[in-house]
C-alpha cells in the first residue's frame, strides 16, 4: 500500500526555503526518501495559500518559485465543494459543547479545519509541526515529520 502524506504549512515552508541547510535540509532530505519508497506527498492548496500569502507579502521571491516547483513535482490537491463541506463539519464539530476546543477564532476561515478535510478525502496522514489543533479532528492521522 502507498504511504500518502500531506504537507501542512510549515513543513512545507522548510521545504520552500531556498537555502537547503539544517532543518531545511533534513526535511528534504526526508521527503527525497519516501518519494524513493514510492510514498505519494501531497501539497494541499490550503498549506500552499497560507505560505504563499506570507511569502508574497516578504517579498521572497525565491521561495514563491521554490513553492511553485514543488507544486509540480509533489501531487498538488485542490480544494474541492466536498472538502469544504467536510471542513465546515470538522469547524462545527470542534466547537459543540460541552468540551469545545477549537482551533481558530470563530470569525476566522480555520485552515486547520480545511487541511484536514482534504487530508481526510484522500485518506493522508498529516505532516505538521502543530500536532495539538489537528488531532481534534475525529479520523485524522497526524504526525510531525521527524516521528514517521
Amino acid at each position: 500500500m502507498v504511504q500518502k502524506l500531506i504537507l501542512d504549512t510549515g513543513p512545507l515552508g522548510q521545504l520552500s526555503h531556498p537555502k537547503a541547510a539544517g532543518k531545511n535540509k533534513e526535511v528534504t532530505e526526508w521527503i527525497k526518501k519516501l518519494l524513493s519508497q514510492g510514498a505519494q506527498v501531497f501539497v494541499p492548496e490550503i498549506s500552499d495559500y497560507e505560505l504563499r500569502r506570507n511569502l508574497l507579502l516578504e517579498g521572497k521571491q525565491e521561495s514563491i518559485e521554490k513553492l511553485n516547483r514543488l507544486g509540480e513535482t509533489l501531487s498538488y490537491l485542490p480544494i474541492t465543494r466536498e472538502m469544504m463541506r467536510q471542513a465546515a463539519e470538522f469547524w462545527a464539530s470542534i466547537r459543540k459543547p460541552p468540551n469545545p476546543q477549537p482551533t481558530a477564532d470563530k470569525h476566522a476561515l480555520d485552515g486547520d479545519a480545511i487541511l484536514a478535510a482534504q487530508a481526510l478525502s484522500v485518506e493522508a496522514i498529516i505532516i505538521t509541526d502543530n500536532i495539538g489543533h489537528l488531532s481534534r479532528f475525529d479520523g485524522i492521522k497526524v504526525t510531525r515529520w521527524v516521528d514517521l
